[in-house]
């Protein structure tokens, strides 16, 4: 009993120097942490979702804290109101930025994209994007198993089930490039929000022929360049069968959208119809 005692002494002895010995180590070689940093982690949303350019948010707070400025530095999720908070704590002016946001490059639908074929497998878009399967005769399209969707930490996207496409929810979403990075087909594109949020993009990303595409998906841009014609401002650019929008040249007057005959053109408003001439 004795010994049993005596080694119960021992070993609690023993702990306890070792706690002290950590302890003083800790203190020892203690880092100092500037508290800015700290508050910087506060003022931003802790989704650690890399837009950063960064690892997450606590390296983010840190580089605020060693720059002592925000150049070059900017979280999406924290948006305008929390980068003010964060040069209030730095001590620096606020750099006006306007927020993009992600739009679906693709408006193939199940009304307007058959599914003639059944996937039996993993839900999942980057599996059946590695092994060349979907569920329609679009190459290019969304292939709705939601990977954007479960990505999001902003719970900006949902996947409509009449549709089977995910939706953008444009007062939820921080441009934070999570469902760009995600989609295997790189349907996803982070696009100013425009004047007065009016913004007009091609929901299509099939670069089949015209005949081809039109024949997998009704909605399809089949590259007629009737568009192209129409745009007084030349930001629409015809490539590989596929129309482009450029953002920085479109003025958002909306008469692409009245001459697409395939409806792949979307706007964020309703263009106004031109005037007939009377006769």
């Amino acid at each position: 009993m004795t010994i049993f005692l005596a080694s119960i002494a021992i070993l609690g002895l023993t702990g306890l120097a070792g706690a002290l010995l950590l302890y003083a180590t800790s203190k020892r070689f203690a880092v100092e942490t500037d508290p800015r940093e700290e508050a910087v982690r506060d003022a931003l949303p802790g989704a650690n979702c890399g837009a950063c350019g960064l690892k997450g948010c606590a390296d983010f707070a840190r580089e605020c804290v060693v720059r002592g400025r925000l150049d070059g530095l900017t979280c999406p999720g924290a948006g305008a109101e929390g980068m003010a908070r964060i040069a209030s704590i730095l001590g620096v002016k606020a750099e006006s930025r306007e927020r993009p946001v992600a739009v679906l490059r693709c408006n193939g639908s199940c009304e307007a994209r058959p599914r003639p074929y059944a996937y039996d497998g993993a839900r999942s878009c980057s599996i059946m994007n590695a092994v060349g399967v979907g569920t329609s005769g679009c190459a290019f399209g969304c292939l709705g198993c939601g990977d954007c969707v479960e990505v999001c930490r902003f719970d900006a996207l949902k996947m409509n089930p009449e549709t089977g496409l995910p939706e953008v929810d444009e007062t939820k979403c921080t441009a934070c490039g999570m469902c760009v990075a995600e989609c295997p087909r790189r349907l996803f594109e982070l696009r100013p929000r425009g004047r007065r949020d009016r913004r007009v993009w091609v929901a299509c990303s099939s670069r089949d022929k015209g005949a081809v595409a039109r024949k997998v998906c009704a909605a399809a841009c089949i590259g007629c360049g009737k568009c192209f014609k129409a745009c007084p401002f030349e930001a629409i650019t015809i490539s590989d069968n596929l129309a482009y929008i450029n953002p920085d040249a479109c003025r958002a007057c909306g008469k692409c959208v009245g001459v697409c005959p395939t409806g792949a053109i979307h706007a964020t408003f309703t263009p106004v119809a031109p005037k007939q001439d009377e006769n």
